[in-house]
This record gives C-alpha cells, sequence and structure tokens, in this order.
C-alpha cells in the first residue's frame, strides 16, 4: 500500500511538471495576442505545423536515446555474469505510459489554464483552452513531453530491476563451499583413497645431550 501511494504521487509529480513546462514553452511560443499578452506576455512564434514537427522529432530522439543507453549499459553488465538472466524492456509499458500521461497532462493544463483565466475575469473554458490560439502549441508540447518521461521511466525501471538482481544476489546466502580448481584437479589425479597431503610422521624424543 506504502509503494503504490509513493508511485502515485511520483507520477503525480511528473504530471504537474509537464504541464509547467508545457505552459512555459506555450506561452514563450504564442502569437501575439490580447489574451497571451494579458496573462503571460506575448512574443511571435513559429506554425503549429512546425512546433509539433520539431517537438515530435526531438522527443523521439531522447526517447530513443535513453532507452537505447539503459539497453546497452544492462547488455554490458550481463556479459560479466552471463548465468544472470536481464529483464527485458517493455516498450509496450512505455507507450501506455506516454498515452496516459499525455492525456493525464492535457487535461491538467486545460483545467489550471481554465481556473487562472476565470481569476482574471476572463471565463472559464474548459477543455477548449487547448484548442485556443494562445495555448494551441501545449498539444504537441504535452505530447513530446510526455514521450520523454515514459522513455526515461522506462530507462530507469529497466536499470533498476538489474540492480536489484544485483543486490538479491549478494543478499542470498551461500549454501556449501565449492573446491579450488586446484583442489578438483589433484584429486582427480591421485588414486582413488589416496589422501591429498601426506600425513605427518610423528617425530622422535630428542636426544639427550
Amino acid at each position: 500500500m506504502r509503494r503504490l501511494a509513493v508511485r502515485s504521487l511520483s507520477w503525480l509529480a511528473v504530471v504537474t511538471l509537464l504541464v509547467l513546462l508545457a505552459r512555459w514553452l506555450a506561452y514563450a511560443l504564442a502569437g501575439p495576442s490580447l489574451l497571451s499578452g494579458r496573462l503571460q506576455g506575448a512574443a511571435g512564434g513559429p506554425s503549429l505545423v512546425a512546433v509539433t514537427l520539431v517537438c515530435l522529432g526531438l522527443a523521439l530522439a531522447v526517447a530513443a536515446a535513453a532507452v537505447w543507453l539503459a539497453a546497452v549499459g544492462v547488455r554490458e553488465r550481463h556479459r560479466l555474469r552471463p548465468e544472470r538472466v536481464p529483464p527485458r524492456l517493455r516498450l509496450g509499458r512505455a507507450a501506455v505510459r506516454a498515452v496516459g500521461l499525455y492525456a493525464a497532462s492535457s487535461f491538467a493544463f486545460a483545467m489550471f489554464e481554465s481556473y487562472l483565466h476565470w481569476r482574471a475575469g476572463i471565463g472559464f473554458h474548459g477543455l477548449s483552452c487547448l484548442v485556443g490560439p494562445v495555448h494551441r502549441n501545449a498539444i504537441p508540447l504535452l505530447a513530446a513531453l510526455a514521450l520523454v518521461a515514459a522513455a526515461l521511466a522506462e530507462a530507469v525501471s529497466h536499470l533498476s530491476a538489474w540492480m536489484r538482481a544485483t543486490v538479491r544476489e549478494l543478499l542470498r546466502p551461500r549454501i556449501g563451499v565449492q573446491p579450488a580448481p586446484l583442489s578438483t584437479a589433484l584429486a582427480r589425479s591421485l588414486p582413488e583413497g589416496a589422501p591429498l597431503m601426506p600425513r605427518a610422521r610423528p617425530r622422535a624424543p630428542p636426544l639427550p645431550a
């Protein structure tokens, strides 16, 4: 139960960070308008198509790099311990997380901006706030940020699975002691029943001076 609560709070923090980053970038890219000037300030920016292509392209590159680095790190460690079964990358889980983060962050962004509009006396716009002239860039921005966050989460989970397996192996009690290779080879070379080391003969008492 405690682990579930910690995980839920972690994802909530991720969604909050995505909303704040997307809001900051959306206002920075927004074209000049009365609404943007009243809420955040206006600055000329590129078109929605350009923002979408650039954001998604950069997000795919960062996500692929993060997952690839995690996979390479685990594969190199597995070469040192080939008897251990390495964890598998679950790209399907990463895709589901990306979609979930995108939906949650889009809803949170719309509700947060609608609250700010209501506080400013403009009115409560709800989900339609995402398609307005000021926040339309938030849609590709949230999708790109959600993709990167999901890829980083999968990379961290992949590395954590290998680290947990390593810790469990170190904490596992060792049963029995394996014979040294030299002793095993020596035992095979001697006749059956022969001792590995010659027994020391008893010494005679010292002669009187």
